[in-house]
């Protein structure tokens, strides 16, 4: 089955693929933002989503991937990150990940490609609305959203 290939894929590689990917995110000129977050900190959350992936593959929780990417969403909003750079953070990771799989040759199997895909979608659309929700909590600080 395709998405085992790819769970014990990444479940095997987490860290390489972490390494690598982490690289990608903090020396992309789109995502400058992230030089400022201790590496460590950088490195869990991208290890987590990719251990994420390995297990919505195993059960398709979306409850999973909700609370985990709406808590990065918030969790950045709170720190003035711009959207658009965790956005692009999280196109990076799944560009990486599609690429490491093909150098593996798994890129033939399109179900690994779909399953890739629908997990990046969701979780980029959970991180979205994880930072619009925070984003539109009033605070005492500034006036409510109109």
């Amino acid at each position: 089955m395709p998405s085992s290939a790819l769970t014990e894929l990444i479940e095997v590689h987490v860290d390489g693929l972490t390494r690598e990917a982490l690289q990608k995110v903090i020396m992309h000129p789109r995502t400058p933002s992230f030089r400022r977050v201790p590496r460590g900190e950088v490195i869990e959350r991208i290890g987590a989503v990719y251990r994420s992936l390995a297990g919505w593959l195993a059960v398709h929780d979306d409850d999973a991937v909700r609370a985990a990417f709406e808590d990065w969403g918030r969790t950045r909003f709170k720190q003035n990150f711009p959207l658009s750079e965790l956005a692009y953070a999280v196109l990076l990771a799944k560009d990486h990940l599609r690429r490491y799989a093909h150098d593996r040759g798994l890129v033939e199997l399109q179900a690994v490609e779909a399953g890739i895909g629908e997990f990046f979608d969701r979780a980029l659309y959970y991180l979205v609305r994880g930072y619009e929700m925070h984003a539109a909590t009033p605070r005492p600080d500034r006036p409510a959203p109109v």
